[in-house]
């Protein structure tokens, strides 16, 4: 019986292991963009209550507690902004874009369009996924949502001691204004094609495959644990 035993947990010691490899080379090839919906605010109050304060402030613009990031993630509308993310093989979001849509009228940069709204994007990534083109494939996302959303300014606002979006900003050709510590930027964006549109649901598709993966064999993950022991964390 032990034999048997024996045999039993060696295949699902290798099992665990090819599902590990599989999980981390999916993130390897590509950052996945995902759209986020009202399911996504638990991901998302975990990804903003891990940032560091100074990151709180960076992101966005005021030291934000605990209460007011939870009160924040509760009241995002999802129905009238955009919010996208990257996540990670345990599920965990490394960067989240925030696209918010106001009227043209109420944002500072009016002048700069004739369209009916403007977009504004928000950026936060978190400490360990820095440097790895995060911001940057979420800003990219967001200006192509904002293309085939008939929009054609996208405008960022921010402390000039926020890094993450001023490297952003710059490496995307942004017009950047600065004044007091705070910078205002704004990129005019080119009409939507059929290429842009399909684009964008084909990148949509990949992320929710490669989220519906990783859900699947984390999922499977924890039921070998569970029913082996095999993994569990000795007491």
């Amino acid at each position: 019986m032990s034999t048997f035993l024996d045999r039993m947990a060696e295949r699902v010691t290798r099992c665990k292991r090819i599902l590990y490899a599989i999980a981390e080379a999916s993130e390897k090839p590509m950052i996945l963009v995902k759209e986020l919906s009202p399911r996504s605010r638990r991901h998302l109050l975990r990804h903003f209550l891990a940032l560091e304060e100074k990151d709180r402030l960076l992101r966005f613009g005021t030291k934000l507690s605990d209460e007011l990031v939870t009160r924040y993630v509760e009241q995002l509308d999802f129905s009238r902004d955009t919010i996208f993310g990257v996540y990670d093989r345990k599920l965990r979001l490394l960067g989240v874009g925030h696209l918010a849509f106001a009227p043209r009228e109420t944002s500072r940069v009016s002048g700069a369009t004739i369209k009916a709204r403007i977009a504004e994007f928000g950026v936060s990534v978190s400490a360990a996924a820095r440097g790895m083109g995060v911001g940057t494939k979420l800003f990219e996302r967001g200006a192509m949502r904002c293309r085939n959303a008939d929009v054609d300014t996208l405008y960022m606002h921010c402390l000039s001691s926020n890094k993450v979006m001023m490297h952003i900003a710059t490496k995307a050709g942004m017009e950047i204004h600065r004044d007091y510590g705070e910078a205002d930027a704004y990129l005019k964006l080119k009409p939507a094609n059929s290429v842009t549109v399909l684009q964008e649901a084909v990148e949509e598709q990949a992320a929710m495959l490669d989220y519906i993966v990783k859900s699947n064999v984390r999922a499977l993950l924890k039921w070998l644990t569970k029913v082996t022991g095999i993994g569990k964390p000795k007491a």
